[in-house]
């Protein structure tokens, strides 16, 4: 009778578990909820018929939420078009959201075990680049991978000292040359992974837009070492946004856009912000997928991006 009970607990474990990491995810989306669902609702429900002043506030609601002037002009061309009534507003949009997410692509991170994985990471100083590629590289670690960092950002020297702390926080090795060229670095990096069995290299860059030529150039250079030197490599190029910055993180993906062909976005300081509407915007503007998501500054919260439990959170 009671072995009955035991075999059910580790079960029940997992559950309670996986109901907790939800209940925190869910929290760390709270205010993000609010903007686009929980203050759209409340409109709908003080507007019995959606005329043209209940979809004005819609429409201005959705752009406070970040999601854009043409994203959020285009979701309520919708709602008229289909006539769409206040009981139902909330499906519609939960419905449109999905599809938004879902044309981007897939949100897992490309990894294969028996191969190199290259992980080139772009972004503005500022933004948690660094931090997130520590926490990233803590991650593959604890699964058992061989990891290890190239110090790109050879133009701070506080980037390679924030970059080394990190390596040795996530007990991972690191190849910096400081005041070297970027691309000689990675060049040194990818020859060392080869070499010695590593199969997780992620890269850190620049990200000074104030010149905005000179960044892209650099960046060009790298991707075209990464391509010639490790062809049969996995490679993500990663877009690192500050959700806090909302739309001013699309004008960022337009720079890194024309220099790199970005095949991931990754969002940091979620948790708090009401502006993740921007992951919709950067999924229908730029065809680009959120794939990693920063809650916390604990090593621990980077997570990877869900969007299905996106949905479920910002919803429910």
């Amino acid at each position: 009778m009671f072995n009955f009970f035991k075999k059910n607990e580790p079960v029940q474990n997992k559950e309670a578990e996986n109901k907790t990491a939800f209940q925190t995810f869910k929290d760390a989306v709270s205010k993000t909820s609010d903007a686009l669902v929980s203050n759209i609702l409340n409109i709908v429900s003080n507007n019995e018929k959606l005329d043209e002043f209940a979809l004005d506030d819609i429409e201005t609601q959705l752009i406070k939420a970040d999601l854009g002037v043409d994203l959020a002009v285009s979701i309520v061309e919708k709602i008229k078009e289909n006539d769409i009534k206040s009981n139902n507003i909330k499906e519609f949009l939960k419905s449109e959201f999905e599809n938004i997410l879902n044309s981007a692509g897939s949100n897992v991170l490309n990894f294969l075990p028996d191969k190199l994985n290259i992980y080139f990471v772009a972004g503005v100083n500022g933004a948690g680049k660094t931090t997130l590629i520590g926490k990233l590289a803590r991650k593959f670690k604890i699964e058992g991978n061989k990891v290890l960092l190239a110090a790109g950002d050879t133009f701070r020297a506080a980037a390679e000292e924030q970059l080394d702390i990190w390596s040795k926080r996530a007990d991972v090795d690191i190849v910096r040359e400081d005041k070297a060229d970027s691309a000689s670095v990675v060049y040194r990096a990818i020859e060392k992974a080869q070499n010695e069995g590593y199969n997780v290299l992620i890269i850190d860059t620049a990200g000074r837009l104030q010149n905005k030529f000179n960044l892209i150039e650099e960046l060009k250079k790298i991707k075209n070492v990464i391509v010639k030197k490790a062809p049969d490599a996995v490679l993500e190029s990663i877009l690192v946004l500050d959700a806090n910055l909302g739309q001013n993180g699309l004008s960022q993906a337009k720079v890194f856009k024309e220099a790199i062909e970005l095949t991931a976005c990754a969002l940091t300081k979620l948790d708090g912000s009401s502006k993740g509407g921007v992951i919709f915007s950067i999924a229908k503007e730029y065809s680009i997928p959120v794939k990693l998501v920063g809650i916390g500054e604990k090593i621990e919260d980077l997570k990877d991006f869900n969007k299905d439990e996106f949905i479920k959170a910002i919803f429910n």
